[in-house]
């Protein structure tokens, strides 16, 4: 590793709350990625142990991995290179191995972008509260020295796969050998479940399944030619939608690039709430965890997801607990409850049995149970989960945010409103007809509205009430 003369590195552009991101070539090469993961084996004391690298198909993700690599090892760590995986497998290796590990990846971002997204061992977050701060520091100054330190002993690098293991875990906490055969379409977006899907849901390592999967965009390719793997954008949902009418499905999913988040698509082509799924699934898992004789099974929601998740949850015998946004609130409140299941409107799900990671794929093949065990089709099975509507996120470009939120409090001040800050904003009216949230982003001049109501005229007027004070 080598070093311009006197250049001052700084990585706080690429540097995020919760991983690293930035644009290849500038705010991330294969030196900074070098000077990271040694940096990373010092911050979290691990000379001597294994860690786990492994990235997705963007086109850096291969070198980015061994730069890693090198620089543990350098370091004195043992690295095992994972090769090709998705998120989620990152998070399955580091509990089953009880592993630190990274993986290169910028999720659902263009494909000029890349990233890392690093894990403790047992699968622990790292965040700016728990040691990426740090890193980053101790990253900088490694490249301003101009070279890596080398201990006394360096670290060997092998090769492990793990997709195998990966899916025989999943398969053994969801069990869908038994279910009615469906037809499923997967859009993977170019990204990680073109290769997760075959393997877990498919036969391409273990049993087949009932299913008939009609793969699209199945190919590894970090160009992502068909459409940005970004299934939270709707258009980006299009090409499933009219799939799933066209093959005369039972149900889409939609992955994003590093297939962490999945999205519902019922045989209608219309989607399913991220807060319906949530519904589901915490159903499923409450009556799971009542049988093996937990009295009161805690559920985590985000405070953007319907309130119909509550309300299930203490209709069903469990317990909810209400949280801020962001995967680090939900991974430490998951683990300060002993929670079973946690879920977002963002479409993260969060499993006690996978180390309270957030994995898509789980949380598909539980919709899938769900779906396969009933004859009804998805979209009456999810109606069930979401009698409320929603706005969906809206976002305002206000500059002086603090002054519009502040003008929404003044004009709702006289109506029966209940006001917490515990993320933002969030305003309920007292009868339980309407909520709404304001929240301003930490990284855009956004204003994000998440309204709900008991129906679509009374959302509608809410929505359009507040919208009109924010952008006055």
């Amino acid at each position: 590793m080598t070093s311009e003369q006197n250049k001052n590195f700084d990585l706080s552009a690429s540097f995020k709350a919760y991983d690293v991101r930035g644009i290849v070539g500038e705010s991330i090469t294969a030196e900074i990625v070098e000077a990271v993961g040694a940096a990373f084996i010092d911050v979290l004391g691990l000379e001597g142990e294994t860690v786990l690298v492994g990235g997705d198909m963007r086109p850096s993700s291969p070198e980015f991995s061994q730069a890693f690599a090198n620089g543990a090892a350098r370091r004195g760590a043992n690295v095992q290179l994972l090769d090709l995986i998705s998120t989620d497998e990152l998070y399955y290796a580091c509990g089953a191995l009880n592993a630190a590990g990274a993986t290169f990846t910028a999720s659902h971002n263009p494909a000029e972008y890349n990233g890392i997204k690093m894990a403790k061992a047992g699968a622990q977050p790292i965040s700016s509260e728990s040691g990426l701060k740090e890193i980053q520091a101790l990253a900088e100054q490694y490249l301003n020295e101009g070279s890596i330190p080398a201990t006394a002993v360096r670290g060997q690098i092998g090769v492990r796969d793990v997709l195998k293991d990966y899916s025989e875990y999943l398969r053994q906490l969801v069990d869908l050998s038994g279910s009615r055969p469906l037809k499923i379409v997967v859009d993977a977006g170019n990204g990680m479940a073109g290769l997760t899907t075959p393997a877990v849901l498919g036969n391409k390592l273990l049993p087949a399944l009932p299913f008939e999967i009609i793969p699209l965009y199945f190919e590894l390719d970090g160009s992502f030619p068909n459409h940005p793997a970004n299934p939270l954008e709707p258009e980006n949902l299009r090409d499933l939608q009219a799939a799933v009418i066209k093959h005369g499905a039972d149900i889409g999913l939609a992955f994003d690039g590093d297939a962490d988040r999945c999205f519902v698509i019922d045989e209608k082509g219309e989607p399913v709430s991220p807060s319906a799924i949530t519904g589901m699934v915490a159903r499923r898992e409450i009556a799971r965890a009542q049988a093996s004789g937990e009295q009161t099974p805690v559920i985590i929601h985000n405070l953007l997801t319907s309130k119909a998740v509550p309300e299930l949850v203490a209709n069903d015998g469990g317990r909810a607990v209400r949280t801020r946004v962001g995967h680090s609130f939900i991974k430490a409140v998951m683990a300060e409850e002993g929670a079973v299941f946690g879920g977002e409107h963002s479409a993260h799900f969060y499993f006690r049995d996978f180390w309270n990671a957030d994995t898509g794929m789980l949380a598909a093949m539980h919709v899938l149970a769900a779906l396969g065990e009933q004859d009804g089709p998805l979209s009456e099975l999810g109606r069930q989960y979401e009698p409320y509507v929603s706005s969906g996120e809206i976002n305002s470009e206000i500059d002086d945010k603090a002054g519009a939120v502040e003008r929404v409090r003044v004009d709702f001040e006289n109506d029966d409103v209940e006001i917490d800050h515990m993320d933002g904003s969030t305003f309920s009216a007292k009868d339980g007809s309407w909520w709404f949230n304001l929240r301003p982003s930490n990284t855009e001049p956004f204003l994000r509205l998440n309204a709900e109501a008991k129906d679509l005229p009374t959302m509608e007027k809410i929505r359009d009430r507040v919208l009109a004070l924010v952008r006055a």
